[in-house]
């Protein structure tokens, strides 16, 4: 081996390997992998120094700026993608020369920061891409335009070409050759891999748009998904339904049929409570006086019942309204008085989000009574915490119906049957 073709680091490395005991060519190949390490070392060494001191001077001044489109750039990691450059730029400049008189080294090595340059200028306009969209989300000329749309087929053509350019650069082929090759094989690929194309082009949507994170809550009721999504990968997703069995969906079905994300509701830190009670319509009246009187007692409906009587009290005499017909005028009912309790009650939950809407209102009535809908939120989205807190909110309702002299609607049941045959066939029980 003619060591005068060697440059000076790669003769230093290799008389200090000489230690090894080792023949002239293993000292040889020990010699290139230690300096490719070593170079390899200390090109990410000066790419995480770089980022590192770009990313802390970026975000300071971000900080002290106005603008939206500094802080975006830095989101979305332009600079971060930017530092990479560095690195990837000396390596296809220095490796030549730290491995000279070796050809094979050097052809495989400028393969791969070829690829690499690649790679970085792919990341880096992809990240100029999302920057773009994000800032034009900001314009309201822009509100009503898809730029998510316009964004998405944006990186499917970035995707591609730097594909083909990657392919190219692997096996040595001109681009162009290549595109013509692919093109006169696209209907037999397209018919071998359609699962694969439809998978792949539905996880860039689903990635593209946010639509499916791993640890989202999604319900899928016609494939009997209702669960945490555990993988999402180019053919299927995996769903791990709350009796801890596994639901695999397709990935491509995700973008052609309807699934519920229930991600918004677990960050806004709120869930929905909207569930109803049938009254009973033939209980529904108007209070007496002294029933008011009682209702008074409860203490969370005395101010609301004294400020109430006043206002119903001057209506009825700046209308002079005929007080010996309960219907003229206006007058208290069980069923209002009940509505206004229980919207009290649950605003004073400690429970119950205070900021989220917060009813308790009229269905339609239907053959099965008067349905009272409770719709609030609670402060937490965590399931068993949910599902106690709207149990003994109607566990307490449900008891305090009767003191409005009110009742639940049931459909009769078995012994009510039973005891309404009994009845009809004793005569003593009709004898008064």
């Amino acid at each position: 081996m003619d060591f005068s073709e060697l440059n000076v680091i790669y003769k230093w490395f290799f008389d200090y390997l000489r230690f090894l005991q080792l023949n002239e060519h293993e000292t040889h190949v020990v010699t290139t992998i230690a300096l490719l390490l070593a170079f390899s070392l200390v090109m990410y060494t000066l790419d995480y120094i770089l980022k590192n001191i770009f990313i802390v001077i970026a975000r300071k001044y971000a900080s002290r700026s106005k603008t939206k489109l500094d802080d975006l750039i830095i989101n979305n990691k332009v600079l971060h993608n930017i530092t990479h450059f560095i690195p990837v730029a000396l390596a296809r400049i220095l490796f030549p020369i730290f491995f000279m008189g070796f050809p094979g080294v050097i052809k495989a090595v400028l393969t791969i920061t070829n690829l690499l340059f690649v790679i970085v200028i792919t990341l880096l306009c992809r990240s100029i891409i999302r920057t773009v969209r994000d800032y034009a989300k900001t314009k309201p000329r822009l509100a009503d335009k898809p730029i998510d749309s316009y964004s998405q087929v944006a990186s499917i053509f970035l995707y591609f070409f730097a594909g083909v350019i990657i392919f190219s650069t692997i096996t040595g082929k001109d681009p162009v050759t290549f595109l013509v090759s692919l093109g006169a094989a696209s209907a037999i690929l397209m018919l071998v891999f359609k699962d694969t194309i439809m998978g792949f082009v539905a996880s860039i949507q689903v990635s593209t748009n946010d639509m499916v994170r791993v640890g989202d809550w999604i319900e899928m009721a016609k494939f009997g998904a209702d669960g945490t999504v555990l993988e999402i990968n180019l053919s299927t997703v995996k769903v791990q339904n709350f009796d801890k069995t596994i639901t695999t969906i397709p990935t491509y079905l995700l973008i052609s049929d309807s699934f519920k994300n229930y991600r918004g509701m677990q960050v806004s830190g709120g869930r929905r409570i909207k569930r109803s009670i049938n009254i009973k319509m033939s209980s529904i009246r108007f209070l007496e006086p002294a029933e008011i009187n009682e209702l008074k007692k409860i203490q969370l409906l005395k101010p609301y019942i004294e400020e109430r009587q006043k206002e119903i009290d001057e209506y009825n005499h700046n209308t002079n309204a005929d007080q010996s017909m309960p219907i003229n005028g206006r007058r208290m009912t069980n069923i209002g008085l009940f509505r206004a309790y229980v919207l009290r009650y649950t605003q004073q939950n400690p429970n119950i989000h205070k900021e989220y809407h917060l009813m308790v209102r009229h269905l339609q009535p239907t053959e099965h009574g008067l349905p009272i809908e409770l719709y609030m939120f609670t402060n937490s989205t965590v399931w068993a915490f949910y599902e106690t807190v709207m149990a003994d909110i109607f566990d307490h309702v449900l008891a305090a119906i009767d003191y409005f002299h009110l009742e639940v609607f049931e459909l009769p049941s078995s012994d009510d049957v039973r005891q309404f045959i009994a009845n009809s066939q004793d005569p003593t029980k009709y004898s008064n």
